[in-house]
């Protein structure tokens, strides 16, 4: 696992892992108060209420169609909630100075150029940012997609896609990771690289929201868990008190929505 770049004392270690609604803990990276949206008379996400601390990695589970894009596109003011609210580091999304560098995104895994080369892709973005290009062979090496860099996005798989996506995410190098899907297409061992990458991150003293369908997975990578149904908070907290030692995360999940991942 190659350095993050930021450095982190074993007191730090000790100190970071504070999870949801901690008594004490650090002020929350996110907070989402009583958010709702409506489409006419869908209710995509309802009252939803969740924060998230620093240093932890927070698994987002509901059902297909259950509000998790959606709230991450509201979290991400890439739509505007009917009421409540969602703030990250304190702030609307579109309020944040220089948000690029405090939280980095992946909702989709084709957002891409087909016929810009990989690297040419982060370029583009990293101008756009106002990011020094130096930063783009970094992010490369990153996720481990250097050697492929000079191709055309439109040859890649979606495995290598998705680590393209994860790459721009990182340009700004974020205190803050939002990703929708992040393992969708990756192989076993693409899938053991980012469960390593994901915890290396959260244990430097960053926080990660990702959303996901494969549970068992998940389990091996959160410390938190927030799961939705129909829009609405089913469950927060961390992942062991859920589970109690003896459920796994799908027995939980399953017993309180009663659906699939």
């Amino acid at each position: 696992m190659r350095d993050l770049n930021l450095a982190r004392s074993a007191d730090d270690r000790e100190r970071f892992p504070v999870v949801i609604g901690d008594a004490g803990a650090r002020d929350p990276v996110v907070t989402l108060t009583s958010l709702t949206k409506r489409y006419g008379d869908l209710v995509a996400v309802d009252e939803l209420s969740f924060s998230l601390r620093p240093g932890t990695v927070t698994g987002f589970f509901g059902a297909n169609g259950a509000g998790k894009t959606t709230t991450l596109r509201l979290l991400l003011g890439l739509a505007e909630p009917t009421s409540g609210e969602a703030l990250v580091f304190g702030h609307r999304y579109r309020e944040l100075d220089d948000p690029a560098r405090r939280v980095g995104a992946v909702l989709e895994s084709s957002d891409f150029h087909p016929g810009r080369s990989g690297r040419d892709h982060l370029r583009t973005l990293a101008l756009a940012a106002e990011i020094p290009s130096t930063r783009v062979e970094e992010v490369l090496a990153l996720v481990e997609l250097a050697a492929a860099a000079h191709r055309r996005v439109q040859a890649y798989s979606l495995g290598m896609r998705q680590r393209l996506g994860l790459a721009g995410a990182l340009l700004g190098n974020p205190q803050l990771l939002v990703l929708d899907e992040p393992a969708n297409g990756l192989d076993p061992a693409g899938v053991h690289w980012l469960r390593r990458f994901l915890r290396d991150f959260a244990a430097q003293g960053r926080t990660v929201l990702v959303s996901s369908h494969m549970l068992a997975e998940a389990a091996q990578t959160v410390d938190d868990v927030v799961i939705i149904d129909h829009g609405r908070h089913v469950a927060s907290g961390r992942l062991h008190e859920l589970t109690g030692g003896e459920r796994t995360l799908e027995d939980v999940y399953l017993g309180l929505t009663g659906g699939a991942a």
